[in-house]
């Protein structure tokens, strides 16, 4: 793992008291999830869903990635969607470079594909898309809902083993405005905290 991104998991989980009960409750519902499929010796499958697959769903894939690699926890596999395509967005890409991620695009349109690195070996694919879009799992998979929007306006997900809302503010908010760094960095950290504290639940 690229040393900045260890160093920043090394901290946060320090942190874990920050977490409220009621909240790690709920987090606690994807940590059984990934506990069964890991005593079954079967591949762990998480997508983050968001509206737009632009921000929140994208740093809930790629922190969950990097969680079960600090956690040593193998075989895990996460994606994102949205209830629309639009792009991963500039902002939040910003912030991953910021926290130490290699974040090269593959293709150069609206909606480009890009590879997020976190170690020499290790990489994930993001790029904005619906949640059954064919590059996601359509079964045996659990969505973690990061939008109240998405979560209510996806009533059902097919093939979805575990649905768990665990729904953030959207850093969009502060687009343009003199704390949109602070408030995306802030929005990533929170997903990375809580991703980290799921996969330490993992034996």
């Amino acid at each position: 793992m690229f040393p900045q991104i260890q160093s920043h998991c090394d901290r946060l989980v320090q942190e874990f008291q920050s977490i409220s009960e009621d909240r790690k409750i709920l987090l606690e519902k994807i940590s059984n999830y990934i506990q069964v499929k890991k005593d079954s010796k079967q591949a762990i499958h998480l997508m983050y869903v968001c509206t737009h697959n632009s921000r929140r769903s994208h740093f809930g894939q790629i922190w969950a990635r990097v969680a079960a690699h600090y956690f040593q926890i193998t075989d895990v596999h996460t994606y994102s969607g949205g209830t629309e395509a639009t792009a991963f967005h500039p902002n939040a890409i910003k912030a991953l470079e910021s926290t130490g991620f290699s974040v090269i695009p593959d293709t150069i349109d609206a909606n480009a594909t890009f590879t997020v690195r976190f170690s020499l070996e290790e990489t994930t694919t993001c790029f904005s898309k619906v949640y059954d879009d064919d590059f996601n799992p359509h079964s045996n998979f659990a969505a973690i809902m990061t939008c109240s929007d998405a979560e209510e306006n996806c009533p059902f997900i097919p093939g979805v083993e575990l649905r768990v809302g665990t729904t953030y503010d959207d850093p969009k908010a502060f687009d343009g405005s003199v704390q949109q760094d602070e408030k995306y960095l802030e929005r990533s950290e929170q997903i990375a905290l809580e991703c980290l504290y799921v996969f330490s639940r993992i034996h």
